[in-house]
C-alpha cells in the first residue's frame, strides 16, 4: 500500500494539497483513503462533503469514512474516541490492580482527551489503514511540519524507552508470576505491566514498519517566502534524520506574474524570487517541485479541487520504486582503512546547518541532533569497535570518522 504524508509550515494549505493529491490518484484509477487531522470545516469545504466529527464506540482511530467522490473516501482522525478506548482497555485490564489499591474506576464520561492524544491516534490510524486492505493509496493530511517530524520519531523513541525501562530479558520470569500470585494470594501487578508493554511494543513495531516502508513518502507544502524556506530547511533535515523520503515539494498559491496592480506585482515578484531559491535547493537533490496556482479564493468543491489535482499528481517513478522494493540504504559505512586508517559513516542530512548539529557517542549508540530534532542511532557492528575521531558536514551529508580501537579490533595473524 502506498502512503503519502502531506505536511508543511502552518497555513501553507496542507489540507487542500492533500485533497488534490488524493483526487489526482483517484482519477488515475486508484482507491484512495484521505485522512485529515483538521478538526475544522476546511476539509468539508474543499471536498464539498460533510465529514463526521465523532468516532465510533469501537475506538477506531478515525470517524466513519465518507465517499467524497467515486473512489475517494475521506475521514477525520478521531483522537478523543481513540484515547477513550485506550483508557477503557487499560482500566479493564487493570481491574485487579485497582481493586488491590482501593481505587475507583473512572466512568466513560470522565475519560476526556488529554494533550498528546492526537499523535497516538494518527500513528494508530496509519497502522489500521494498512491493515484494512481496502485502499491502494493512503493520503494523510498531517499536522504542521515540525510536529510531523516529532510524531514520526515517536514510535522508535517509545520502543527504545520501553526496552530500557523493561528489558526483554527481565520478562523471562513472567511464567513464575501466576504461581507466585497463588502462593501470596494477591494479584501480581507486574503481569499487567509486562502484558501491556508487550502489546505496545507490537503496535509500535507495526507503525514503524509503515513509516519505514518503501511506499511511504512525505509531500512538503509551502507558500514560497523567506520564513517558509527556513522552516522547510530545518524540517527537511529532521525528516532525513528519521530516514523519511520526500517525494516532492508543492509550491502552493503562486501568484500571477502579469498583474497590472503595482502592489500585487511587487508581491508576486518577491514570491517568484523565493520560489526560484526553493527550486534550486530541492531540484539539486532530485526532489520534484510542483506548482499550484493561487485561485484568487479559497478552494471550494470539486471544480476548484479538480483544477489543482491536475498539477498534484504523484511522480510515476515513486510508485515504481515502491513496487520494485526498498531503496538502497543511504547511510553507508565507507571503508578507508587501507588508505586513511579509518571508517567513515555517511549520514545524508540535506538542509542541515553546521551550527545546529550535535553529535554524542554513548556506548554502542550515536546521538545525532539537527536543530530541535534528535535521534539515537545504533552503531553498525564494525563501528562499535572504533572510537570517534571527528565529523564534518559537507554537501548535505554528515560524515562521522571512526578509528579502530586497538583493544577491540581484530588483529591480523
Amino acid at each position: 500500500m502506498r502512503t503519502v504524508l502531506v505536511t508543511g509550515p502552518g497555513g501553507a494549505g496542507r489540507t487542500t494539497v492533500a485533497a488534490a493529491t488524493a483526487l489526482a490518484a483517484t482519477r488515475a484509477g486508484r482507491r484512495v483513503l484521505l485522512l485529515t487531522c483538521d478538526r475544522g470545516r476546511a476539509p468539508d469545504t474543499v471536498l464539498s462533503a460533510a465529514l463526521p466529527t465523532q468516532g465510533t464506540d469501537d475506538g477506531a482511530p478515525w470517524a466513519p469514512p465518507v465517499e467524497a467522490t467515486p473512489g475517494l473516501w475521506a475521514a477525520r482522525i478521531a483522537a478523543g474516541e481513540h484515547f477513550g478506548a485506550l483508557a477503557r482497555d487499560l482500566q479493564d485490564r487493570g481491574t485487579s490492580l485497582l481493586d488491590l489499591l482501593g481505587a475507583t474506576p473512572l466512568d466513560p464520561e470522565e475519560l476526556t482527551e488529554l494533550p498528546g492524544a492526537e499523535p497516538l491516534a494518527i500513528l494508530s490510524a496509519l497502522r489500521a489503514a494498512h491493515a484494512d486492505g481496502r485502499w491502494d493509496l493512503l493520503v494523510v493530511d498531517m499536522p504542521p511540519v515540525h510536529e510531523t517530524v516529532r510524531l514520526l520519531a515517536l514510535p522508535e523513541q517509545l520502543s527504545r524507552y520501553l526496552r530500557r525501562l523493561l528489558p526483554p530479558e527481565r520478562q523471562a520470569a513472567r511464567a513464575l508470576r501466576p504461581m507466585l500470585a497463588q502462593l501470596a494470594r494477591v494479584p501480581m501487578p507486574a503481569q499487567l505491566l509486562y502484558d501491556t508493554v508487550e502489546r505496545w511494543q507490537q503496535e509500535l513495531t507495526a507503525v514503524q514498519q509503515v513509516i519505514e516502508a518503501p511506499g511511504t513518502t512525505v509531500r512538503l507544502v509551502a507558500e514560497p517566502g523567506a520564513l517558509a524556506a527556513d522552516a522547510l530547511r530545518t524540517a527537511r533535515a529532521g525528516l532525513a534524520l528519521q530516514g523519511c523520503r520526500i517525494d516532492s515539494l508543492v509550491a502552493n498559491r503562486l501568484l500571477p506574474q502579469d498583474s497590472a496592480d503595482p502592489w500585487l506585482a511587487a508581491l508576486a515578484t518577491e514570491q517568484a524570487a523565493a520560489h526560484r531559491a526553493l527550486c534550486e535547493e530541492f531540484l539539486a537533490d532530485g526532489v520534484t517541485v510542483r506548482d499550484l496556482p493561487h485561485l484568487g479564493r479559497a478552494p471550494r468543491g470539486p471544480a476548484d479541487l479538480g483544477d489543482l489535482a491536475a498539477r498534484a499528481t504523484l511522480p510515476r517513478e515513486d510508485h515504481e520504486a515502491a513496487v520494485a522494493g526498498p531503496p538502497a540504504d543511504p547511510w553507508t559505512v565507507e571503508d578507508r582503512l587501507a588508505t586513511d586508517g579509518m571508517l567513515v559513516w555517511r549520514l545524508p542530512l540535506p538542509g542541515a546547518d553546521r551550527d545546529g548539529l550535535g553529535l554524542v557517542r554513548r556506548g554502542d549508540e550515536l546521538i545525532v541532533g539537527v536543530g530541535p530534532f534528535r535521534r539515537v542511532l545504533p552503531l553498525p557492528s564494525a563501528l562499535r569497535r572504533c572510537t570517534v575521531s571527528g565529523a564534518g558536514l559537507r554537501d548535505g551529508a554528515l560524515s562521522v570518522r571512526f578509528i579502530p580501537d586497538p583493544d577491540l579490533w581484530p588483529r591480523s595473524s
